[in-house]
């Protein structure tokens, strides 16, 4: 296995720095502290903020071609460095390695799209002689970077969630400080080492690691034009409420719904919700929280969940055979049992699971979760996920849509119909049919509604959020 080293630097405009290494990152799987890396305080973040204001310009600059070059170099070097970003992204985040392989493939995808787009940024012509008063007028717009941009990315995929929004700033040639989750920041280090490898203008990145009560200038500085934000709703909206007039883009979270119709190819569905559930643990924006399951075959797909959930494999992360490993803390795998503990006292039935040692919480199944329970209402975040019987396709998407929440969700069904009335009428960002709701392309638009967000991921449409439309109209005499 790769060997990581035992301190690492930030980047502040555009170069390594160690002024400290106060910022202890854990093994999340045994607990010892893995490696430690410097950390940012205001005025080290005041710095990147004015280099980025500074790379306005040189970076508005930057030919497509130029920027191209740029994020396919850090395609080519990621490549490189595969096993040392998959094995760095199991250690910092207690992610199973296949599953942090598979991420680095996903964070290679993302700078590759990027690559690709940088060159197709477009614009129009528009006649403006609509009326005999624009005789003579024509338009043309094109799209400007936006300027400096703030972006703030969480621990659960810290490769890629990270690459949503450094791969698109360049592609489209906006500058941009980033302030990386404290418990995972290495991956963000180790893409901040290679775009120092680029022809990148000073200024044009600053990657800083601070804790959170430390990191108000990401938010609230006036001189940042954009903040992009991916982690949970409470302190999502609590930045948009602090972020003055920038723009702002919010990635947050939900209680994600599959539905399981009567005539859904059961053996197909019960892997993808196997997956959908209990992937790294349950720790994803869109894993599967809320299974809704035709009551002709709820019997039937109750048993093969429960079986086939017993069988998952949980242990050390770095083990190729694990499928489940621990949570990002054992405090949050504390609250999680919790809610666990509370809905069983509450009327609701374990099916499976429910144990707890240390950050390693059980996959768990229960069924008659109460509707007001913390299980139902909120983002569970964790290896948890409960089922729901109905009795009509139309009462299956009126549960889906009886959450505060809206990210995406699954069906499983063959009848085209249903799957188009569930486009219309699911309050959600995203509808995915015969998969569940945690599958995702790099090059969609990603996000959600209701309290699961503002905006849309997705390189096309972030490059959107990134830039501004600039307008020329020409009078010809």
């Amino acid at each position: 296995m790769p060997i990581l080293k035992p301190v690492y630097p930030l980047y502040l405009n555009n170069e390594a720095q160690q002024p400290n290494a106060d910022l202890e990152v854990t093994d999340k799987f045994t607990g010892e502290v893995a490696f430690r890396v410097a950390q940012a305080d205001a005025a080290t973040i005041d710095a990147g903020i004015a280099g980025a204001v500074a790379a306005v310009e040189p970076m508005a600059k930057l030919a497509s071609y130029e920027r191209r070059a740029i994020l396919m170099h850090c395609v080519e070097r990621f490549d490189q460095r595969f096993d040392e970003l998959a094995y760095a992204l199991c250690v910092e985040a207690g992610k199973p390695i296949k599953d942090s392989e598979g991420e680095v493939g996903r964070l290679i995808d993302t700078f590759r799209i990027a690559a690709e787009e940088a060159v197709r940024m477009t614009g129009e012509v528009q006649p403006l002689d609509i009326s005999p008063r624009a005789k003579g007028y024509q338009g043309m717009w094109r799209r400007v970077p936006i300027g400096p941009c703030s972006f703030i990315s969480p621990f659960n995929f810290p490769l890629n969630l990270a690459a949503h929004k450094i791969a698109p700033a360049i592609a489209v040639g906006a500058p941009f400080v980033m302030k990386p989750a404290s418990r995972t920041p290495l991956g963000a280090i180790i893409m901040g080492e290679i775009l120092a490898e680029t022809c990148l203008p000073k200024g044009a990145f600053s990657i800083l690691p601070a804790h959170r009560e430390g990191a108000d200038l990401f938010t609230t500085d006036e001189r940042l034009k954009l903040l992009s934000f991916t982690g949970s709703p409470a302190v999502g909206w609590d930045l948009k409420a602090r972020a003055g007039k920038k723009k702002v883009v919010l990635e947050l979270g939900g209680n994600a719904a599959v539905i399981i119709d009567r005539d859904a190819d059961l053996d197909d569905a019960l892997e993808r919700v196997i997956f959908g559930a209990f992937y790294q643990s349950g720790q994803s924006c869109i894993g599967v929280q809320r299974i809704l399951i035709h009551r002709e075959v709820y019997d039937r797909f109750r048993d093969m969940l429960v079986a086939r959930t017993e069988t998952l494999v949980a242990g050390d992360p770095k083990d190729r055979a694990t499928f489940i490993g621990p949570m990002i803390s054992e405090g949050e795998a504390r609250r999680l049992d919790g809610w666990i503990q509370s809905a069983v006292a509450a009327g609701a039935k374990l099916l499976c699971g429910g144990r707890r040692d240390g950050a390693m919480l059980q996959a768990t199944l229960l069924e008659n979760v109460p509707r007001e329970s913390d299980l139902n209402c909120e983002e569970a975040f964790g290896p948890v996920a409960f089922l729901v019987p109905f009795d009509s396709f139309a009462q299956a998407l009126d549960i889906v849509n009886d959450s505060k929440f809206g990210l995406q969700a699954g069906i499983f069904t063959r009848d085209l119909f249903q799957a188009l009335d569930a486009w219309d009428r699911l309050e959600v960002g995203g509808v995915v049919i015969n998969d569940v709701p945690s599958y995702r392309v790099d090059n969609m638009p990603y996000g959600g509604v209701k309290e699961s967000g503002l905006g849309r991921e997705g390189v096309k449409f972030a490059m959107e959020d990134m830039t501004e439309i600039r307008n020329l109209v020409i009078r010809r005499k």
